[in-house]
């Protein structure tokens, strides 16, 4: 019995209206994402998607210059910092909802060289500033991968000459493009840079040389009232997140 008009408008009908609901329930949010979690961010938000149907529309820097953005009315709706003490500072200076913050990974950085006989699995070429020219890190003022590489570099007391030949990048990306392009024979980047690196050299710093980056992340004021950006901020707690970012190098909580 073939189905009558009336049955298949009322299918027809049913079908578009379930379409447009799940439509209007899907939204889209801004995040802000220190540059070291970039490739992490992009998986993460691509698995958030699938999951809720939301998308996160992602913006990447070195957290002080993103900081600095959200101090002068940039429309995130959450941050994800490279750091603790920038969502702090967001707190304080009322930017940020009270009582969403917490540490969704914690960062590590490694000595790197495209040169697969450079570095070695101590790190001593640091101790050898005639092997090298240029030694990449990002820049300490604004990116806490930078600031962790040059605690590490006065915990090791290097020679001076290899203070001499220190080049800043103004992230943690520019720093590893440095690195990657042969502009610095080697540098420090974040691990989750190179974890997969199949080829070059390099040496994971233990984590006593530097002070633990645990990265904060925070509910923006501007998202207060952002439904997909809640769903973000919750989504990184769970386990399908935290096994993308085990994935890259990260610890996590």
């Amino acid at each position: 019995m073939k189905p009558s008009i009336q049955s298949l408008l009322s299918a027809s009908i049913l079908a578009l209206s379930l379409t447009i609901g799940a439509a209007a329930q899907a939204a889209e949010t801004k995040v802000a994402v220190a540059a070291n979690f970039t490739a992490a961010a992009k998986e993460i938000a691509t698995a958030f998607e699938a999951e809720t149907g939301h998308t996160a529309v992602l913006s990447f820097g070195s957290t002080g210059k993103i900081y600095t953005q959200i101090a002068n009315g940039a429309p995130f709706s959450l941050f994800l910092a490279a750091d603790q003490a920038r969502p702090i500072k967001a707190e304080k200076e009322g930017l940020a909802v009270a009582d969403t913050r917490f540490t969704y990974a914690q960062g590590k950085i490694v000595l790197y060289s495209t040169d697969p006989a450079l570095v070695d699995s101590e790190g001593a070429v640091l101790q050898s500033p005639d092997k090298f020219d240029k030694l990449a890190i990002a820049n300490p003022k604004t990116a806490p991968y930078g600031a962790a590489a040059m605690e590490t570099l006065a915990n090791l007391k290097v020679p001076s000459a290899v203070m001499d030949a220190l080049v800043q990048g103004d992230s943690i990306s520019q720093t590893h493009q440095f690195v990657a392009s042969g502009n610095a024979q080697l540098g420090f980047v974040a691990l989750s840079q190179v974890v997969d690196s199949k080829e070059g050299s390099q040496w994971v710093v233990p984590s006593d040389l530097y002070t633990p980056i645990k990265q904060d992340v925070v509910l923006l004021k501007t998202g207060a009232d952002d439904e997909a950006a809640k769903a973000f901020l919750a989504f990184l707690k769970s386990d399908t997140a935290k096994a993308i970012i085990l994935k890259f190098g990260y610890g996590v909580e």
